[in-house]
């Protein structure tokens, strides 16, 4: 590979413009799809497709017998709580009809309940909450906001003493403009880079290209959109990721190919060289990531399946862009790459020798910390991701979360006033009694559900046309995602036939939630040793070892472990609430541990092909055990240490984003990284392979011979004859 490689590289040098214009071209395509798929592709949103589960498919059994419990249209809810005195005061429901008179007069609203109507009636038993509701019926997608606003003025103008808020929301939820975070996390890593590689031309390349990847990746992403529907959670994924790994790719080749110009090489055979070794790296740590967001397909759930697609394509183009866009710009770049102070060494014939023995560095002296005191190190290490794990023990997690995302919205607030006074009405259990002669058998059913532990109220059940369906609204005390809601739905389930003769099944809103849940809980364990496996198998054939996969992989779940504490303590316990403007104290969705096993699995195998590589480079060098791991941890640690600092500040800026989807998912990144970069992967895999030693390189003679040489370190290149002589000026 690392020949083909570096072909690749020296051809992209040689035919820079052709390159060049050929991604300005892609680009232009790109845009140009979209351009013509917004004026005539989908304008629907995107769909989101679950598996079945029994409540879903207890549904749409019910749907069939009882066709009109299918209802459409709009509503919002205006809950009264006044101050000092109780909804039937004469003062206060005079106040109350002339809000209600109001609401009528909103632009959509086609009626409006009246809470005090004895028929029926919505006031809580101790007279402190009305609740009327306002039904739109249908709301065309141009007029969803400026209904809403105007519902919300009216709530907003509404006397203090009414206490009134307002329940719904007619806006679907979306992302948000980027923030200034996102952008001063782009400032930051650029000066990263530049303190990375003294050049700030070096450093602008590297962040061009990145810019440029992210580009062409969400475009791609978009004009795709614009033809099928595609989630907005996978666009922010997409950009996210992109314009990480983008940095991390061209920073791990253009270091390379600096390394090669102060070792004397022309340009044209520096390209070549780093095309072919880090290259041949970024190309197995991009495919690991690619192979990982594509497995989130295990979830069998669209929009998971659509953010891991739409990230594994923008990181695709981030990796053909560092081997063919990265070399062509390089020898544009040439010998500016390096520093002012290396290129005068260069002129003078001081030839940098990559292969001899480092003396100082900050690095090289944690190195070698690390090396001689590898037990302290290991137990050190292990500890601090323990105690970051913690909180995960006590993680909830929901397929959603009732009343908005922000639980200090009106519309959360008046979910959760209801949801205190009349349990869980607004997302009640549909339960479904079948048998032969269902309605002599109801009364003993409803008493029965009557009596069950978090069960309100149960409304007398509806019998289907042929007698043998009855269908029973059980109203819970709590709202859906209360560990007491779960427990009453499995109770029903486990009692299911306890009546003779008699079937129950649970559907509706908040069980079919419930199973989703627990649906994405399972796909996580089952996509958890799919990563392992995936993990194992791929580090055997980088490193041609088999403690060293086992050891990366054990790492890389220590860090998933520290990710998911750290975003139980934020955002389900509210630790950073002053730091993170996004909406804290709700479970975690369910869909966010996936991807952050994905992401972070990629992530992390990117920094292990990084450092380890060069480990291995130096062991095959000769080198021994001890001295390999010095060696390859002074090279390849500045940059590892310069791409997670980078990925850390880009995800540092989304997770300041108020989007509660984007930002748990950036936080969790962050934290990953800086978990899997500064404790795993330059703390306890440097000790573990000095405590292991040369055992950590063993492999059987007879895998050995049948795992195919993907030749990392670049040894078919080291007798290639070179295309030039060294140039020591700039091209």
């Amino acid at each position: 590979m690392s020949t083909f490689l570096a072909r690749v590289g020296r051809f992209s040098a040689r035919h820079r413009l052709v390159v060049i214009g050929a991604w300005l071209l892609i680009f232009a395509t790109l845009i140009g799809a979209l351009v013509i798929g917004t004026n005539t592709g989908s304008k629907d949103a995107a769909a989101v497709s679950i598996p079945d589960s029994p409540a879903s498919q207890a549904l749409e059994r019910m749907n069939d017998e009882f066709p009109a419990a299918e209802t459409t249209g709009s509503t919002l809810q205006l809950v009264f709580q006044p101050s000092g005195s109780d909804v039937s005061d004469p003062v206060v429901a005079a106040e109350i009809a002339a809000v209600l008179s109001d609401a009528a007069a909103l632009p959509g609203v086609e009626s409006v309940t009246d809470p005090f109507d004895p028929a029926r009636p919505y006031v809580s038993a101790d007279r402190s909450i009305a609740v009327a509701t306002l039904t739109y019926g249908e709301v065309a997608e141009d007029d969803q906001v400026a209904y809403y606003d105007a519902a919300l003025d009216l709530q907003s103008d509404a006397s203090a003493d009414l206490g009134v808020q307002l329940g719904g929301n007619l806006v679907p939820l979306g992302a948000p403009a980027p923030g200034i975070g996102e952008g001063a996390g782009v400032v930051i890593a650029f000066l990263v880079l530049i303190l990375t590689f003294g050049s700030m031309l070096a450093a602008g390349v590297n962040l061009l290209i990145a810019v440029f990847g992210v580009g062409v990746g969400l475009v791609g992403v978009l004009a795709y959109g614009a033809f099928f529907p595609i989630d907005d959670n996978s666009i922010i994924l997409a950009a996210m990721l992109g314009l990480a790994v983008g940095i991390d790719y061209t920073l791990f080749i253009l270091s390379r190919f600096r390394i090669e110009l102060r070792g004397g090489k022309s340009v044209e055979d520096a390209v070549a060289r780093a095309s072919g070794t880090a290259g041949t790296a970024v190309v197995f740590a991009g495919l690991t990531v690619i192979v990982a967001l594509v497995a989130l397909l295990v979830a069998n759930i669209s929009v998971i399946t659509q953010m891991g697609f739409a990230a594994a394509a923008a990181v695709a183009i981030c990796v053909l862009l560092a081997l063919t866009l990265l070399p062509a710009i390089m020898r544009t770049m040439g010998t500016r790459a390096l520093s002012r102070k290396q290129r005068r060494d260069l002129e003078a014939g001081v030839i940098w020798q990559e292969g001899a023995v480092q003396k100082h560095g900050l690095l090289r002296g944690w190195g070698s910390f690390v090396v001689n005191r590898p037990l302290i190190s290991v137990v050190a290490g292990v500890l601090i991701l323990a105690v970051v794990a913690l909180p995960m023990l006590s993680m909830k997690t929901a397929f959603s979360v009732p009343g908005g995302s922000d639980p200090s919205s009106t519309e959360r607030t008046a979910y959760n006033l209801i949801v205190d006074e009349f349990g869980g009405s607004q997302s009640p259990l549909i339960v479904l009694a079948e048998g032969d002669n269902i309605a002599t058998q109801t009364a003993g059913v409803e008493a029965d559900l009557a009596a069950l532990d978090g069960a309100q109220m149960v409304v007398p059940a509806e019998i289907s046309a042929d007698g043998t369906m009855a269908r029973i609204i059980l109203i819970p005390e709590g709202s859906p995602i209360d560990e007491q809601t779960k427990d009453l739905v499995h109770s029903i389930r486990d009692d299911a036939d306890s009546v003779a003769g008699v079937h129950l099944e649970v559907t509706g809103e908040t069980a079919i939630g419930i199973d989703q849940d627990a649906a994405l809980m399972s796909a996580l364990i089952k996509y958890i040793i799919v990563i392992v496996v995936i993990s194992v198998l791929l580090l055997i054939v980088m490193f041609r070892s088999l403690l060293i996969p086992l050891i990366a992989t054990l790492g890389y779940l220590l860090s998933v472990g520290a990710s998911f504490g750290a975003s139980t303590a934020v955002f389900q316990w509210g630790w950073l609430d002053p730091l993170i403007a996004a909406p804290q104290g709700d479970p975690m969705l369910s869909l966010l541990p996936l991807l952050l096993v994905g992401v972070l699995f990629g992530l992390a195998m990117d920094y292990q092909v990084f450092l380890v590589s060069r480990m291995k480079e130096m062991h095959d060098k000769g080198m021994a055990p001890k001295q390999a791991i010095r060696e390859g941890f002074a090279r390849s640690g500045p940059v590892l240490v310069a791409a997670a600092t980078i990925m850390t500040v880009v995800f540092g800026g989304f997770a300041t984003g108020t989007f509660a989807v984007g930002a748990s998912i950036a936080f969790g990144l962050m934290v990953g990284v800086l978990a899997d970069a500064f404790i795993v992967r330059l703390v306890l895999m440097p000790a573990m392979l000095s405590l292991l030693g040369e055992a950590a390189w063993w492999m059987p003679a007879w895998l050995d011979r049948i795992i195919p040489d993907i030749d990392t370190e670049g040894h078919a290149l080291a007798d290639a004859p070179s295309a030039e002589k060294p140039v020591l000026a700039n091209v």
